[in-house]
């Protein structure tokens, strides 16, 4: 399996405690860091330099699109997977154009989370299934 070196940003310890040890279940998969908010995510990236960052979007201080759009600009060759609560067609839009490369509900972090992780090791974007559902369609 790829090796991996992941980044996780939340603002709630038990949401980093779970997705710790979700990912400890992945070969190859390291999680090299822990922020809780957004200005400490610039920070790390810029200390850890990992390939990807699971980032939620509601934190104190800097936000999640904030913190991406800076990431973007400091690091390019990081990946950004918003992991939110949010749902929105205006949510998902806003993240895409501030860099992020996927976008997965909390709620859906058991089916999607992993194969998100995956798609962006790969450098493809991956967007949960029902958010491309809500997407606009281009012609």
């Amino acid at each position: 399996m790829k090796q991996l070196s992941i980044l996780l940003v939340d603002d709630h310890e038990v949401v980093r405690r779970g997705l710790r040890a979700l990912l400890a279940t992945q070969a190859g998969w390291e999680v090299v860091g822990e922020a809780v908010n957004g200005r400490e995510a610039v920070e790390k990236v810029n200390q850890l330099k990992p390939d990807v960052v699971v980032m939620d979007i509601t934190m104190p201080g800097i936000n999640g699109f904030d913190a991406t759009r800076l990431i973007m600009e400091a690091a390019p060759h990081t990946k950004v997977l918003i992991f939110t609560m949010h749902h929105s067609e205006q949510m998902v839009e806003t993240a895409l154009k501030v860099g992020a490369r996927g976008y997965v509900l909390k709620s859906e972090a058991g089916s999607d989370l992993i194969a998100a992780l995956n798609a962006l090791s790969e450098k493809t974007t991956f967007i949960m299934p029902q958010a491309v559902r809500r997407l606009p369609r281009t012609a």
